[in-house]
């Protein structure tokens, strides 16, 4: 299993991430040429080398219009609100899996700066968030999470910094009240000898999004380290993220197999309907499987448990659909490791010529096999008859 540690405690910023996944990266210069042709406009990306507490790095550069933008500032760019961002987001030529965690990230952000302003997210315009270099820091972490494709993802408790930060709202203390409501369930630690913002609110959003687990760096053969450097030099301090990449090692699991994320809830206040669009948007947003049995809940209420199956890697968008389709008011999770048979799909035909799609399931000495479902009722809706008659034509799969 391959995993990624992230090293926070000189806390995150989004660029300070996206340096150090691109030190990971077997080509770097083709990422940055990604997303310099993604279409945020006038915005351009580069990377360049610095050193940190003695420790070399890589600084992610984004110019905007001209200036350059550095981590741990608020208020660039202007105000933007929540549809004007998410439209920009998904207007950039990125594949649609890397759209579609920048847009959580973006919305994620969004709603802590609601919650702070004490307005609906609709109303409100986000200095912060606006940011062409947050938005630009967002879609590189994204592009390069997806990229690199961990299957775990770890990280150190964050460090926030102390004292006060400057915002387009005023001078206000570390963490910011927006990064302080995203960091909410993680763990994290003020620093006393170093005054200033160490995580800011995009870099807790991409934490939020893609950490599944918290702690020390787990067991594992390590296969490659990076820096991503912070703007700030400070005396005796290597202001820099660390990532480190590998496979995993013998740690008391069982070998083989991948981990997984059993994500539970109890409800008893929502129709057949209203499940099914529930388990559709779960399926959407990454879940490996989802089921719902029936069950009595308390004072006799007929009522449902509602499971999804995840992999730690999208843990955060399946449990944000959960919260968001269903009424539930907590999830439970559990993580699970996971042996599957190996699985390929192939075809099967009639004289006719006429094919449909089938799935095989195999591992030594076993063979599962079955025609795609949807292939059959097609060709039944096609020709007027039943499922049944329809396999009566084609052999044992």
């Amino acid at each position: 299993m391959k995993r990624l540690h992230i090293d926070c405690s000189m806390g995150a910023a989004g660029d300070m991430l996206a340096a150090a996944l691109l030190e990971l990266h077997p080509d770097p210069d083709g990422v940055l040429s990604r997303l310099n042709g993604a279409g945020l406009p006038g915005v351009a990306f580069r990377r360049e080398r610095a050193v940190r507490g003695g420790i070399a790095g890589t600084r992610l550069v984004v110019e905007v219009e001209g200036p350059v933008e550095g981590d741990g500032e608020h208020g660039h760019g202007g105000g933007r609100n929540l549809e004007e961002g998410l439209a920009m987001v998904g207007s950039l030529a990125l594949p649609e899996g890397v759209r579609a965690a920048a847009r959580e990230v973006y919305r994620m952000i969004a709603e802590a700066e609601s919650r702070v302003h004490g307005r609906p997210v609709g109303e409100v315009h986000f200095h912060e968030l606006g940011a062409l270099d947050a938005v630009a820091d967002i879609a590189a972490v994204c592009l390069l999470m997806a990229e690199l494709a961990p299957e775990e993802v770890s990280a150190t408790p964050v460090n926030v910094g102390g004292g006060t930060v400057k915002t387009a709202h005023g001078v206000l203390p570390v963490p910011a009240p927006a990064t302080a409501i995203l960091l909410e369930g993680i763990p994290s630690h003020g620093d006393s000898e170093l005054a200033r913002e160490l995580c800011t609110p995009t870099g807790a959003a991409l934490l939020r999004r893609f950490v599944g687990r918290w702690g020390a760096m787990p067991p594992m053969t390590v296969s490659g380290v990076g820096h991503g450097a912070g703007m700030g030099d400070f005396p005796g301090r290597a202001n820099l993220v660390r990532c480190t990449m590998g496979e995993a090692a013998g740690d008391g699991e069982e070998i083989g197999g991948d981990e997984v994320f059993e994500l539970v809830c109890n409800l008893d206040d929502m129709t057949g309907e209203e499940l099914a669009f529930a388990m559709e948007r779960l399926f959407e947003a990454g879940a490996l499987d989802v089921a719902i049995q029936p069950a009595i809940m308390k004072k006799g209420r007929p009522g449902h448990v509602l499971t999804a199956l995840c992999a730690s890697s999208c843990r955060q968008t399946v449990l944000s659909a959960m919260f968001r389709h269903t009424t539930t008011l907590g999830v439970r999770a559990r993580r699970c490791r996971r042996w599957t048979l190996e699985r390929r799909d192939d075809a099967a035909s009639l004289p006719d010529g006429t094919t449909i799609r089938r799935k095989i399931a195999e591992a030594p000495g076993l063979r599962r096999a079955k025609y795609e479902h949807d292939d059959l009722a097609a060709l039944a809706r096609s020709r007027g008859i039943s499922l049944r008659e329809v396999l009566a034509e084609f052999p044992p799969p």
